[in-house]
This record gives C-alpha cells, sequence and structure tokens, in this order.
C-alpha cells in the first residue's frame, strides 16, 4: 500500500517584485533571491511528459544562495510516524515558506514556457505553489517510499505537478574534497538519488542529485510511488514546490 508525504498548502497570490531606487530587486520580501530568466532551457525525458528533468534551470551561484538564506532561516527536523500508520519514513530537516514573488520568479524562469507544451484534460498550467519548501537531509536521512498527493489551492486551482531543484549534488564545477575546509554544501554529494517506481515495484528512474537542475513528476491520482534514497556523504538540500493547473 502507498504511503503519503506530509506537505501543508497555504494562501495562494501573487505579489510584484519589489523595486528599489529604480533598480530591479534581487530578493523578495522574505529575502529569497529572485532567479533570473533562463533561456533555451532543454528537458530530458524519462517518461514522456510524466516524469523530466531541467539542467541548468538554477546557476551554481543561485543555488547557494538559496543554501545560505535557508541556513540563515533555520531547519526544523521533519520525522513520521512510519508505515505502520500508514505514514513514509521520513527523516529530514525542512523550511516552509509562502512567497508568492519567488514562487512567480521561478515560473517566469523558464517554467511557464516549458509548461506552454504539457496540457491535461480541461485543464491549463497556471503557476507555481506559494507554499516553497527547502529539505535538507543529512548523512543517513531519507524519505520512503510514498506519492505526492494533489493539493486543491482555491480559485479552480490544484497542484498537479511535484517541482524539486537539486540545490547541491554533481556539478561541472571543481570542488575540493572531504579534507579541504570549504563548507561541506558544496563540496560533492554522494547518496540522496530520487527513485521511481512502477506499480510492480519496477525502477522507473533513478534520479542523482544535480545542482541547478529541477526534477518535475505528474502527482495526484497518476503519482509514480518514489523515494528519496539516504544520503551517504556530505549534505543534500533541496527546494519543492508544485505546477498549479487551472
Amino acid at each position: 500500500m502507498a504511503t503519503h508525504g506530509r506537505g501543508g498548502e497555504e494562501d495562494w497570490g501573487k505579489s510584484k517584485k519589489k523595486k528599489k531606487s529604480g533598480k530591479e530587486a534581487t530578493k523578495t520580501d522574505g529575502g529569497w533571491p529572485l532567479i533570473k530568466p533562463k533561456k533555451n532551457l532543454q528537458i530530458n525525458r524519462l517518461r514522456g511528459t510524466h516524469l523530466f528533468t531541467i539542467p541548468y534551470f538554477l546557476t551554481s551561484t543561485e543555488a547557494r544562495a538559496f543554501i545560505e538564506v535557508a541556513e540563515s532561516h533555520g531547519f526544523t527536523h521533519q520525522g513520521s510516524l512510519g508505515p505502520a500508520y500508514g505514514e513514509a519514513y521520513r527523516d529530514n530537516d525542512r523550511i516552509s515558506v509562502t512567497d508568492p514573488a519567488l514562487a512567480e520568479s521561478m515560473w517566469e524562469a523558464g517554467l511557464k514556457k516549458i509548461f506552454d507544451d504539457i496540457k491535461l484534460p480541461g485543464k491549463v498550467p497556471v503557476g507555481l505553489n506559494p507554499n516553497i519548501r527547502f529539505y535538507r537531509y543529512k548523512t543517513g536521512q531519507r524519505f520512503g517510499r510514498h506519492i505526492d498527493e494533489s493539493v486543491d489551492l482555491g480559485e479552480g486551482r490544484r497542484t498537479q505537478y511535484t517541482l524539486l531543484v537539486y540545490l547541491s549534488g554533481n556539478s561541472s564545477s571543481k570542488v575540493k574534497d572531504s579534507s579541504s575546509n570549504q563548507d561541506s554544501s558544496v563540496q560533492s554529494l554522494i547518496g540522496g538519488e530520487t527513485v521511481f517506481y512502477d506499480h510492480r515495484q519496477g525502477v522507473v528512474a533513478e534520479v542523482a542529485p544535480v545542482e541547478g537542475m529541477a526534477l518535475l513528476h505528474i502527482h495526484g491520482a497518476k503519482c509514480m510511488l518514489h523515494e528519496a534514497c539516504a544520503v551517504t556523504k556530505n549534505i543534500k538540500y533541496v527546494l519543492r514546490s508544485d505546477v498549479a493547473f487551472a
């Protein structure tokens, strides 16, 4: 029996990016980085439009800026009752914020254009859930097999896709080994793969975290069972939101 991950959803809304002294703002009112638009983003289809990745959705600078701000806010540990109580095993640290400006900047950075070609019967994509979550997985932490539920955001909007953006992971830039004094958040990550399963428990895809890469998959009734494998070295950081349709 599939178990469910928990995630609170908050008010849907829109806000304009704040400008100061006639210059475009670089942060939201909550202090989170605003994402610059990306040109020519490509998608790697792992299972049609139900599961795909977008390399280079964030630059290395943007990804590391999110980690820095998240750590300054402070994470709260999140566990679960476990499969015996109908909940997936969960051991990670979490931050949840509602920031419409951040959601809008990520949507306009390239997701909107990509979802122009992704339609669901009788529905069209309208943007991201402004409830943004940040997850941190230290060595040994993981999130067991589960499905993501679709959530009603009001005003005819409902989440249909999970968005995960890896803020740490493999990078094309050189990183020092663990014997260096470099912050572990920007060192090579080992483990922490996101694995998807079909209805027979066969592996559909195993996605290794890559710094700045986005992973999107359909959720709700068509959600594939999936898990976040244990981290075996360094720290995995992930940004999570959802694509809403109406």
